[in-house]
């Protein structure tokens, strides 16, 4: 029986992917879980990012998705691997769960002119060097240069992004990840709520320097994907519609998802 794509994140970044997967193929359905009440995850031990993620894994293939997108940084960087290599094979091998991060490593390095590549992102991110250590995989020559921003999501998600104390903590940053290089010429942002920063981004930085947000990236890589895997792409259904779930308030959820998705959502609430 076919059904949804299930893509997932810790709160609500992953609606930033999913609005570009939608666009991109815009033909499938797709089931969106936000773990809103455990947000944010770019603190937590691997342990527990490991946790939290498997348990909400194991709920999108209980709704009957084969295919599941980690469209969380944190999550990708603390939990994919052992998702991928210790639990999918003891479950159901037709099943998959993919990352951002990896698309995105695949494609990084050919944005960057000089090779000095700087990455934003939460704690565990940085903590996890998986960027380093994908894109060393693609593009050995490159430097990859980190900055943890540990404030950026609480801000984004209390609706603060725009404050004079949001600023006060973006230039810090931002400042400090450009002070380790100065021939940086390309910015990941690897957090999905950092497309929401990416003005306030621009305004710090000089005009030489790419800023890039992952969602387009991820959505042509999924598109890359299905196209290759046809097996996979035959068990996903095509009726052009959408279901959000969160583990929070709903009614905080529909009221921020317009910022991240860009249109009006009507979420349920999923208790774990």
């Amino acid at each position: 029986m076919k059904q949804p794509i299930g893509v997932f994140d810790s709160g609500y970044g992953g609606l930033t992917v999913l609005k570009e997967i939608v666009h991109t193929l815009p033909q499938y359905d797709y089931l969106y879980l936000g773990d809103n009440a455990r947000a944010p995850y770019g603190t937590r031990s691997f342990e527990t990012v490991y946790e939290y993620t498997l348990e909400c894994v194991q709920w999108l293939f209980s709704q009957g998705c084969s295919l599941v997108i980690l469209a969380c940084n944190t999550a990708s960087a603390k939990a994919l691997r052992t998702i991928q290599q210790t639990y999918l094979p003891t479950i159901d091998a037709s099943k998959r769960v993919l990352g951002v991060i990896r698309p995105t490593a695949e494609v990084l390095g050919n944005y960057s002119t000089t090779k000095h590549i700087g990455i934003l992102a939460t704690n565990g991110t940085v903590q996890s060097q998986s960027y380093p250590i994908e894109i060393e995989k693609f593009y050995p020559s490159i430097q990859v240069y980190q900055q943890a921003c540990p404030m950026w999501v609480p801000l984004i998600e209390n609706n603060e992004q725009h404050t004079e104390g949001a600023n006060y903590f973006i230039k810090k940053d931002v400042q400090n990840l450009l002070q380790q290089n100065a021939t940086i010429d390309t910015i990941l942002l690897a957090c999905t709520h950092y497309p929401l920063l990416t003005e306030s981004i621009q305004q710090l930085v000089a005009k030489n320097i790419t800023i890039l947000s992952q969602g387009k990236i991820v959505a042509n890589s999924l598109k890359d994907y299905l196209g290759r895997h046809p097996e996979i792409d035959n068990n996903c259904s095509k009726n052009q519609q959408m279901q959000f779930y969160t583990t929070d308030s709903t009614h905080d959820f529909d009221n921020h998802a317009i910022n991240f998705f860009g249109k009006n959502v009507k979420s349920s609430h999923l208790s774990l």
